[in-house]
Formats: structure tokens, sequence, C-alpha cells
């Protein structure tokens, strides 16, 4: 518990990807307290700590656990989204669970999570765990030599094995192979790879298009911040002008417009960031020709994740630009 405490506030280098440091820390809080761990939890590092409470509990209790695992994501801390977002985290111990074999724990988190969005943040967390491989690294490097293929940069979301419902939550979290199967550094992207990633995504169609050019967005603003997601509501203006740059990369228009409002969601995360860095993101977007992509999602998400009048009527004055503000105005305050 300490421990987290101390990874709030300790500086660190560059490129630490510190909701994976938090997942460390939860597995030792696991073997400390147990499934009790949850109450010790906050919502810091992207909800880190629970994430590794319920993988706790499906590694050492087996897939019979998965109602009380269900109870424990209630108890996520959290806004509104902590309860569905702590099923991605069960999702990396799926496929841990499973010796990384994907299909049984594809098949695993539809029978266990169920048919609604639980399961598919489970496939999505099992999908980041296949691109991570952070619980068994040994396995995991044999493994992911038969899920990624150099021939299919999409695979394994354009695998037979993939279905349909599934296809959009693997897509948006296959981001960082696309940049290694760009011939980027997976630690270290640079714009060029950016772009080529960008390009497996234009063959294809509907929600999947969307979702591809949408996981590369999501990850802009932590690559801005050098992947400290804990300050990710400060970054400045200019990172903000670099994080639609960096979108601008895709060619089509549809292509930036999926990558902006993907970037925003990451800035927004549920509400749990200060929202205003939202608005302020949407005002430099404004600048760049990407205001209303942006301020649409904006005033989606604060009417979905945040309840409080005052502070939606707060997120509304902080956008700059009139047609945005009014509408804003209208749509959540009814003005």
């Amino acid at each position: 518990v300490y421990a987290f405490e101390i990874l709030k506030r300790a500086p660190m280098p560059p490129n630490i990807d510190v909701h994976l440091l938090g997942h460390i820390v939860g597995d030792i809080l696991y073997k400390q307290k147990g499934a009790e761990g949850i109450k010790y939890c906050t919502r810091d590092f992207r909800n880190a700590c629970s994430h590794t409470i319920v993988i706790g509990t499906l590694l050492e209790k087996g897939p019979e656990s998965f109602k009380e695992i269900a109870e424990l994501c209630r108890q996520a801390p959290g806004g509104r989204g902590a309860y569905t977002m702590c099923f991605h985290g069960l999702g990396h111990g799926v496929l841990a669970y499973n010796d990384y074999e994907l299909p049984a724990a594809i098949k695993m988190c539809e029978t266990g999570a169920g048919s609604g969005r639980e399961s598919t943040e489970c496939v999505g967390g099992a999908i980041m765990e296949m691109v991570a491989g952070v619980h068994d690294v040994n396995l995991w490097k044999e493994k992911s030599k038969k899920y990624f293929k150099a021939s299919d940069p999409l695979y394994p979301c354009s695998a037979n094995f993939m279905a349909d419902r599934f296809k959009g939550i693997c897509y948006t979290y296959i981001t960082p192979h696309l940049f290694e199967a760009a011939g980027g550094d997976i630690g270290h992207p640079k714009p060029a790879d950016f772009e080529k990633a960008f390009k497996f995504c234009e063959p294809l169609s509907g929600s999947s298009r969307d979702a591809c050019f949408g996981g590369i967005g999501k990850e802009f603003p932590t690559l801005a911040q050098n992947r400290d997601i804990r300050a990710i509501d400060q970054l400045s203006d200019e990172k903000f002008s670099l994080v639609l740059s960096w979108c601008n990369l895709a060619s089509p228009q549809d292509g930036k417009d999926s990558c902006v409002t993907s970037a925003l969601r990451s800035i927004f995360w549920g509400g749990e960031n200060d929202p205003l860095a939202s608005a302020r993101f949407c005002n430099v977007a404004e600048t760049k020709g990407f205001g209303k992509v942006c301020a649409d999602e904006l005033i989606a998400a604060t009417g979905y994740y945040i309840p409080d009048l005052l502070r939606q009527k707060e997120i509304c004055e902080a956008l700059s630009a009139d047609v945005y503000r009014n509408n804003c105005f209208r749509k959540l305050l009814r003005l």
C-alpha cells in the first residue's frame, strides 16, 4: 500500500510504463492481502491496483472465481467506467491462465464474463497482455511468435477465431504491435512509425477501421508525456499540438478524426483526469481543424461520466469556440 503512495509521487525517468509498473506493485499487494486488497486500491495509474487484484484472484482460484471477480470489480475505485475496465485488467490474467493461447482466453472471457461489455473488455486486456507479456515473459516470447505474423500485421485481430464483436477491441489494443510491424522500436516509436502504422488500418472498414485508427491515437497523449500517465492532464498546449500533428499523419480524413477522438478519450479517461485539460485539448484542436470532432466527443463523454451539473457547466464554459460552448450548454444543461 505504501509503495503505491510512493509510485504516485516518485520522479521517473522517461518512457517508464507506470500502468504496468502499477501491475507489479499490485501483484505484491495481492500476495499480502489477497482479494481483500481491493479495499486499499485507488483509481491511480489507470486502475492498475484493482486490475491486479482480479488477476491474482483468477490465477489462484481459477474460472470458478468469476462471480467473486465480478463482485470485486463492483468495488473497483473510480468513476462510471471503473467496473468494466476492471474486466480489462482481468483479461491480462485470463491470457496468462491459458498459457498465452489466445483462442482459449477469448473463449474464457466470453463464457466467464458474459455477453456484455465485461467480456469485450476482458478480450481487450488479453490482447494488451499478448502485446506486452507482463505475467510470464518467457512463455509470452514463445507464444507471441504464433499469434503475430509478419505477413499480416493485423493478425490476430483478422484471425478466424476472433469473433466479429471482439474485433474492435482487438484493433484498439494491438497498436504497439503495429508500431513494431512498421519497423519501429516498440518502446520508442517515431512519427515515421506512426505514419506506417496508420497505413495498416486503411484496408479496414466500419467499426474495425475506426478502432484501428483510434487505437493509434489513444497512445499519443501517453507518448507525448513520455509514458507518465500520472500527468496526462498536465500536458502543455505545445504537447497537445504535437499529438494533433501525429494524428494528421493518417492519410484519410476519417482516420485523422478517429485518432483525435480517441486521443481525447485518453486525456479525459472517464472523467478521472482533470476534464478541463480535455477542454483545453479541444481548444487546441479547433486551431488545427479538429474542433468539431473533439468537442462532440468531449460533450458526449462529459454527459456520460460526469453527473454533476456544476462541473458540466465548468467544462462547457472552458470551450473557447462559441459554437461548441453553446452546443455543450444545450445538450448537457438544456440551456
